[in-house]
Order: structure tokens, then C-alpha cells, then sequence
């Protein structure tokens, strides 16, 4: 059977309202990302503030424009302490309503990101480990001695272990930085799993309608635990939801139609 193709499922409708959102993504940027900037001499939690405004407006304009939800689990599973995120990387979805599920947070992230206009600059403001993908061992130091003082400052640290973004039904190797920072930092991990990517592509304009399945894990305790012992946890947990939620959105139905036909029946 032939995969249908990304066109089966783009209507006038969608264009337009991907074209709408992005816009809107725009102008909050280039209103709110000076007002962040303006505010690095301030306190951390004052620039975080700001930014939530423009977490809470895209994740509106998401719902209200292009019909795009979500819907957590798990909720109850997140700790009084902070620590590790590990979660799915599938697009750029995830990396808003997880500011919106564990503020504070702060990423790791490669810092070619920092050099955009506007938006790498007030991300810069945040905390952020950004990191050189191509100097591994330089990176892993820097993930560890920068992660375990965010831990210590209340932060959350998002890492996503397969390290780029992955697609529906498709699964990246999961590196040991997780684990390890945790496990350094003695601080719980967090799994999460989503299937955003099946709304929202890697690099993706179009946004289609639907609802994000997101989960949260029960927290893993990196200081009874090995990192090894930690990450085998977190990856197994996630791959399991992840085979549980995947095969619905239309991006997914382009890639394995069979899969997602069999979980519905």
C-alpha cells in the first residue's frame, strides 16, 4: 500500500492558519525578545517572567489559530525538586510547552541557536548551557559543571538524549549526559514522552490540527542509582509510551499507515 503523501492533507485552511501562527510567532518575538534584553541587568526570574508571556501566547495562538492542543499525563509524577528533563525530540513543539509545564527551565542546547536575530539573544539571557556538538568531550564537561549549578540555582535542565530531533516512529541513540549530570547533581530525572512531530516536523511551517499526547514519568532517583542504571530507565519508559502514542497525526500516517491502521483497530 502506498503512503499517502503530505498534500492528501493540506487544505487552504491549514495553510493559512500555519501562515497566521507564524506570524504571530514573529511579532512576539521581535515585541517581547528587546524587552528581555533590556532586562539582563535584572534578576533571572524577572526575564523568565517575560518570556512566559510569549510561551503562553504562541501556546494560544497554537490552540486557538491552528487548532493545535495538547494534553499532559502524568502531571501528578513531577517532583517539589528540581532536576533532569529527559525528554523526545521531535520538533520545535516541545520545547515551548515544556517552559509552560516546568518553569523554570533552562536548555542544553548547540550554540549556533544564540546567533539568531532576536530570539538566540534573549535566549541567551536564560541560562542556557549552550554547547559545541562537534568538541563531545569539551561538551560533556560542560554539560556536567553548568548543569549541576543550574540544578543548584532551582532550575530545571532540559536534555533531549537522542540529541536532534527524531521523527515519528524513529528512534536516535540516547547519549549518557542525562544520567550522568543527575546522578553528579544527585537530583531526580523526569521522562517525557510526546508525539509532536506528528503535528509539527523538524524545520516544519505547516501546523495541523490535533492534540499532543505529552507524558510524564514517575521521577527517577539518580542518587540511589548509576547513570547507566538511570538512562536504561528513562529510554526504556519513554520508548514504551512513545509505542503507545505514535501513528495517529498526519505526518505519521505518511510514514507507517499500516502501524497506525493496526493500533486502531
Amino acid at each position: 500500500m502506498k503512503p499517502p503523501s503530505i498534500s492528501s492533507f493540506v487544505t487552504p485552511s491549514i495553510l493559512l492558519r500555519s501562515t497566521l501562527f507564524f506570524l504571530g510567532q514573529v511579532l512576539s518575538t521581535l515585541l517581547l525578545g528587546p524587552l528581555v534584553l533590556l532586562l539582563w541587568p535584572a534578576s533571572f526570574e524577572a526575564r523568565y517572567a517575560l518570556t512566559q508571556l510569549w510561551v503562553r501566547f504562541n501556546l494560544w495562538t497554537l490552540k486557538t489559530v491552528c487548532g493545535l492542543d495538547y494534553r499532559v499525563q502524568g502531571a501528578e509524577h513531577i517532583p517539589p525538586r528540581n532536576g533532569v528533563i529527559m525528554a523526545k525530540h521531535q520538533s520545535a513543539f516541545e520545547t515551548i510547552v515544556l517552559q509552560a509545564i516546568f518553569p523554570p527551565v533552562v536548555f542544553v542546547l548547540k550554540r549556533e541557536l544564540l546567533r539568531i536575530p532576536v530570539w538566540g539573544w534573549a535566549m541567551a539571557t536564560l541560562e542556557p548551557i549552550a554547547i559545541d556538538r562537534r568538541a563531545k568531550a569539551q561538551a560533556m564537561k560542560q554539560i556536567l559543571k553548568d548543569g549541576e549549578a543550574r540544578i543548584r540555582r532551582g532550575r530545571w535542565v532540559v536534555l533531549f538524549p537522542e540529541g536532534t530531533r527524531v521523527a515519528p516512529g524513529q528512534k536516535g541513540r540516547y547519549g549518557t549526559s542525562a544520567g550522568l549530570l543527575a546522578h553528579r547533581a544527585g537530583c531526580p530525572v523526569v521522562p517525557v514522552a510526546h508525539n509532536a512531530g506528528e503535528y509539527w516536523t523538524k524545520n516544519g511551517f505547516l501546523k495541523f490540527p490535533g492534540v499532543v499526547q505529552v507524558r510524564i514519568g514517575p521521577p527517577i532517583d539518580a542518587s540511589r542509582l548509576s547513570a547507566g542504571e538511570v538512562n536504561a530507565l528513562a529510554e526504556q519508559w519513554i520508548e514504551r509510551q512513545m509505542a503507545e502514542i505514535t501513528g495517529f497525526g498526519p505526518y505519521a500516517r505518511i510514514q507507517a499507515p499500516a502501524a497506525r491502521d493496526e493500533r486502531a483497530a
